[in-house]
């Protein structure tokens, strides 16, 4: 045996294996939060079930599950990118967690590429559980699994961006409420249980421009109504991406 077989080799691992590290770590530890699983997973669910079950909200002509599946998987996105990953940065943030990572031979953009990361995996694990409660209440989608792809992919880009620009410049508290709050009135005036017709025309004009109403709709037309590719939703949720990982990165507070 050579000397050397065993001399250490100091340095940090390639950056893609950080990355691929922290968000499996990312993930784990969201997934270990009941509180954070009660937000992204179980309400969804139960709202699918209940108003796909019970005969409270007129989603108009067919069966009430084909109305109210894509808008429920729209309501995932938006719990898992932005308020759930809102509400744990918010706090670790507070406690200090991102200062000390921030110090690590992981980059900082690297680290809120890994958080990014491990929403994409959840929100997997939310699309394959509600399309199988959707599925087992007699949903049936058609349309082109691409667009659909690209309206999941953007309008995560869009909550994502917002989710952080909220953790990184209110404190933890404030932004405890302040992203439960949007969550509740996106989920009441986004289209995604209650149709936006059943608003006054002023307001479903400001109210379609919001990225859950884009979400919710690109996502109603392609999997309810067949439609091609929804180039008005994917527009507007692109600008919030744009506009949202944009003041992220450049307001974002890491202490």
């Amino acid at each position: 045996m050579s000397s050397g077989t065993y001399t250490p080799k100091p340095g940090a691992a390639p950056l893609p294996t950080m990355i691929a590290a922290q968000a499996v770590l990312e993930t784990k530890m969201l997934l270990r939060n009941g509180e954070q699983l009660l937000l992204t997973v179980i309400i969804p669910a139960l709202l699918l079930v209940l108003f796909s079950s019970v005969d409270i909200i007129d989603t108009g002509a067919g069966k009430a599950v084909d109305f109210l599946a894509p808008g429920i998987l729209a309501l995932a996105v938006m719990s898992t990118a932005f308020t759930g990953q809102a509400i744990a940065t918010g706090f670790e943030r507070r406690y200090g967690v991102l200062k000390r990572l921030g110090t690590s031979p992981l980059p900082r953009w690297a680290l809120l590429t890994a958080k990014t990361l491990s929403v994409l995996v959840t929100e997997v694990l939310q699309v394959v559980l509600l399309t199988v409660i959707a599925f087992g209440l007699g949903w049936s989608p058609h349309g082109n699994p691409v667009a659909v792809l690209l309206l999941l992919v953007l309008g995560t880009a869009a909550f994502s961006g917002l989710g952080l620009l909220m953790a990184g410049t209110l404190k933890a508290e404030a932004t405890l409420a302040a992203a439960n709050l949007v969550f509740l009135l996106l989920l009441v005036g986004g289209g995604v249980i209650v149709p936006l017709d059943k608003f006054p025309d002023a307001a479903q004009s400001l109210l379609g421009l919001l990225p859950i109403s884009a979400l919710s709709d690109g996502l109603r037309d392609v999997l309810q109504h067949g439609a091609g590719i929804p180039w008005g939703g994917l527009g507007i949720l692109s600008v919030w991406a744009v506009l949202g990982l944009g003041a992220a990165a450049r307001f974002f507070r890491w202490e």
